[in-house]
Formats: C-alpha cells, structure tokens, sequence
C-alpha cells in the first residue's frame, strides 16, 4: 500500500532573493526526505519581512504533512524567523531556558562573552522543541509540523539528521534514467505513449549540453514499484532504438 507524506520547504533569506547566496539546502533536503518516504512537494522563497514569512508557513502548514524552515536563526537584527514563526502560529516568543542554558555553557566554557546577540539565537515561539545542533550547538526548533533549521548548510544537515528520527515515514519513490543523444521532440510521441501505458509512474525528459555527453536529453521515470519502472525502461529503451538512437546512460535510485 502506498503511503502519500509530504513535505514543503520555506527558504528565508533576502541574500537568496538577490542572487548573492546560492541555496544549497534543497537538493539535500528532496534527497534525504524521499529516501524516508516523504514527498518534497513544494520550494518557496521569501525575503526577511515577517508577514511574507507568517503568511508562507501558515499556507504551507496547511497544505504539507511537514514544513521545513532554513534561514533566519542567527544572531543579527535580520535574523527574525523564531518571532515569525510564533506570530504564525499565534502565541508569543521567549529565550527558550534549555537553549539558553546550553548556549551560555558552551561560550563559558570557551571564555567567551554570552552577549546580547548570541542571545537572540536561542529565541522560539513558546512550546516549540528543540532540534539538536553538533555543529555550532544553538539549536533550531519544532513547532507542530514546522521543523525550523539554519541555512548553513553543514548546520541544516546536522538539525535534519537529528529530526529524522521523529518524521513519519511514507512510501519511498524510486527513479530511473535514460540517456540518450536524440533530441527531445524527437522523443515526445514515444515518451508521451509510455505515459499512457504506465499513468501511475512520472516520467520526464531533462536536456542536456555539456562538454563530456554533448547534447541529449535525460528520460527519467520515477514511481513506487520497481518492477512497473523497469518495464517502462524497457519501452523506452524500444522507442529510442526504433528512432536510430541509443541509450548512453541508465541509471538507477
């Protein structure tokens, strides 16, 4: 049986909007979600402005069995996630004791000053539970299904791994891709038919053009059941050798 969880990603962050910042978070967080059976279904961007925020997570919460937050948990004046995130979710913000209790302890114990802005990094909305942090020890949070994270990458990998544990799992989708050099108009009849025969798999078709394949296009089928995947592969393997092509590339998740 299959089991449909699924998940949205809010990313915060005017540097992202203005093209300073490149994300790196998303295709970590689609990777490591499916492999536990969720569905990264949607990716938003919103900049620094507090009612963009409330108003993102609040459609997203309602829409996703998870919603996962990165940005705006540091320690400067921009960094308003936390208070947003309470705004949303109607309550107030405080400077959580067990955050504030670990935080002070580690800059102690580095002989370094716990100041006002290192502060501000242990701010959730009253009720949220913490998500551990190996990496730089100020935590992210949990409201509900809102799981808020860094945007530094190395940081959200490590808040990701220390929720995983309390995510419900779905069912896993597999995928398989075929290279070919053929163009992709070439291609769309056939792979239109293979859609047809199999409307429970998704299947696209990806160009390419680079310097080591040339140019081509990627078909890539992706569904719950190997089996159903694989003879769609073998379809499209057919098509392809009917139009004079071959497959350069098949590989498969």
């Amino acid at each position: 049986m299959t089991l449909n969880v699924t998940a949205a990603l809010c990313i915060i962050g005017n540097e992202i909007l203005s093209g300073r910042t490149q994300d790196r978070n998303i295709a970590f967080l689609g990777n490591g979600l499916n492999e536990i059976g969720i569905q990264l279904l949607e990716v938003r961007i919103v900049p620094d402005i507090r009612d963009e925020i409330v108003d993102a997570v609040n459609a997203l919460r309602a829409r996703y069995d998870y919603v996962f937050t990165t940005g705006g948990i540091g320690p400067t004046h921009d960094d308003i996630t936390p208070e947003s995130i309470a705004a949303a979710f109607g309550t107030e913000w405080h400077y959580h004791p067990e955050s504030f209790r670990r935080m002070a302890a580690w800059y102690d114990g580095r002989g370094q000053e716990f100041t006002e802005a290192r502060k501000r990094m242990t701010i959730t909305p009253v009720g949220a539970e913490l998500v551990d942090n190996t990496v730089s020890i100020a935590p992210g949070f949990r409201m509900d299904n809102v799981f808020v994270f860094a945007g530094v990458p190395q940081i959200m990998r490590s808040m990701f791994e220390a929720a995983k544990p309390s995510l419900r799992r779905g069912t896993v989708i597999h995928s398989r891709s075929l290279s070919t050099h053929l163009a992709e108009g070439v291609l769309a009849e056939g792979l239109g038919a293979v859609q047809q025969r199999f409307p429970e798999l998704d299947l696209g078709s990806y160009p390419f053009y680079n310097t080591e394949k040339g140019t081509g296009v990627a078909l890539v089928v992706r569904g719950a059941d190997r089996g159903r995947i694989d003879a769609a592969a073998a379809e499209i393997f057919t098509f392809v050798e009917e139009l004079g092509g071959e497959v350069i590339e098949d590989n498969a998740n």
